[in-house]
C-alpha cells in the first residue's frame, strides 16, 4: 500500500519561509518522480514543482521559480519543498504526489498515480 505523508505546513507572514516534507512508503521511491501540487479554495489543483528520480531534473511553475526549491533523499524516502519569500497568494493546501513514469505532462495531475492527504499553508499579509 502506497502512502505519502506530508508535514510542515502552518501559518507564516508574508516574506517568511516554510519547509514541507513528504515521506513515502510502499513504492519504489528511488525510481519514481516526485512532485508538489497545491490547491487554493475554489481553485483547481495546480503544479508547483517536480523532481526526477535521480534528483538531477527539477522543474517549477513560473509562480514559484526562484523562491521554492524541491529536493529529495532516496535513502530516506523523503522529498522536501523549501518555500522562501512566501506571498499571500501561496496560501493553499499542498499535496505531495508520485508517478510511476515521468513524462512531458508533469505539470498535469493525470500523470500522477499516488497522492498524499495534503498540508495547509497559510501566508498572512
Amino acid at each position: 500500500q502506497v502512502q505519502l505523508v506530508e508535514s510542515g505546513g502552518g501559518l507564516v507572514q508574508a516574506g517568511g519561509s516554510l519547509r514541507l516534507s513528504c515521506a513515502g512508503s510502499g513504492l519504489p521511491f528511488s525510481s519514481v518522480p516526485m512532485a508538489w501540487f497545491r490547491q487554493a479554495p475554489a481553485k483547481e489543483r495546480e503544479f508547483v514543482a517536480v523532481v526526477t528520480w535521480s534528483g538531477t531534473g527539477r522543474y517549477y511553475s513560473d509562480s514559484v521559480k526562484g523562491r521554492f526549491t524541491i529536493s529529495r533523499d532516496n535513502a530516506k524516502n523523503m522529498v522536501w519543498l523549501q518555500m522562501n519569500r512566501l506571498k499571500p497568494e501561496d496560501t493553499a493546501v499542498y499535496y505531495c504526489a508520485a508517478a510511476d513514469l515521468f513524462s512531458g505532462t508533469f505539470r498535469y495531475t493525470h500523470m500522477y498515480d499516488y497522492w498524499g492527504q495534503g498540508t495547509q499553508v497559510t501566508v498572512s499579509s
